[in-house]
């Protein structure tokens, strides 16, 4: 595969970059071809909020990890765009929290679970579970690829961070008691909307702030951090997040003509 390279100056080398990464973790089978649109659609969310993490996110982002650091048992499941894109970041999270690593793959190939396991490997994971050698129980009511679950990992955990979910399966974790944490640039999703705690952000960004969040409160009391976990108000974390898009979405209307005046200068407004 031929590397492109993207100019420093180039006003969209961020995105391009991260695509890259998405196409080439498609190349490498980590990714599934569904998840080249999912990363699309997300990216089209990311442009409502400004392309970068605001406080709404923030807070949710350390709300968050309090919940993990109070966990009994957390876990971090794991799919084709999460490891293409913070693999590292991930298993760093996971060794900051105490979170076991589960592979859970709605498009499952063989194929795909090894190249998943060998890039988590590669980014330091001592143990990964979830793989088909181990042993594995459903989650009810639910018919997808994604009802199996490892026993010790989300089948008996407390807390789990369902980073790029669908909601079919959110909603059938929360039918049998699981905390759920998700990280979903639609705040209108059924994943979002079924979550515990959902902040709507760009995972690129918001798992290096977790990893930061995480050497920050992990000497935190416990029971500042369950304070922190027990007021958090996932509904109005939601409205605020779409009020947000609303509002900028009216500032950019009423400032159509500058915008176009910045980005073709001497452009007619």
């Amino acid at each position: 595969m031929v590397k492109i390279e993207i100019p420093e100056d180039h006003p969209r080398k961020v995105s391009l970059e991260t695509r890259e990464k998405i196409i080439e973790g498609h190349t490498r089978h980590e990714v599934a071809t569904a998840g080249l649109l999912a990363h699309g659609r997300g990216e089209a969310f990311d442009y409502l909020i400004g392309e970068k993490t605001n406080d709404i996110a923030k807070h949710a982002i350390k709300v968050a990890v309090a919940a993990m650091l109070t966990a009994h048992h957390p876990v971090i499941s794991v799919n084709g765009n999460v490891c293409a894109l913070v693999p590292a970041e991930t298993v760093t999270l996971s060794e900051l929290t105490g979170a076991a690593l589960e592979i859970n793959l709605f498009y499952y190939r063989k194929e795909r679970e090894d190249a998943i396991l060998g890039a988590l490997k590669s980014a330091g994971a001592k143990e990964v579970l979830g793989t088909h050698d181990r042993p594995s129980e459903t989650i009810p009511e639910l018919s997808s690829n994604r009802r199996k679950v490892d026993p010790d990992g989300i089948g008996s955990a407390d807390v789990i961070l369902v980073p790029l979910e669908d909601g079919d399966r959110t909603e059938a974790l929360k039918t049998i008691g699981k905390f759920v944490i998700t990280i979903d640039l639609n705040p209108m999703s059924r994943t979002a909307v079924y979550s515990d705690i959902t902040i709507v952000d760009n995972i690129i960004r918001c798992l290096p702030l977790m990893v930061e969040y995480a050497r920050e409160l992990k000497d935190t009391p416990l029971d500042e951090l369950l304070k922190m976990v027990e007021t958090f108000d996932n509904e109005k974390n939601l409205a605020d997040s779409i009020k947000l898009m609303r509002t900028r979405l009216g500032d950019l209307s009423k400032n159509i003509g500058s915008l176009r005046q910045k980005i073709q200068p001497g452009a007619n407004a």
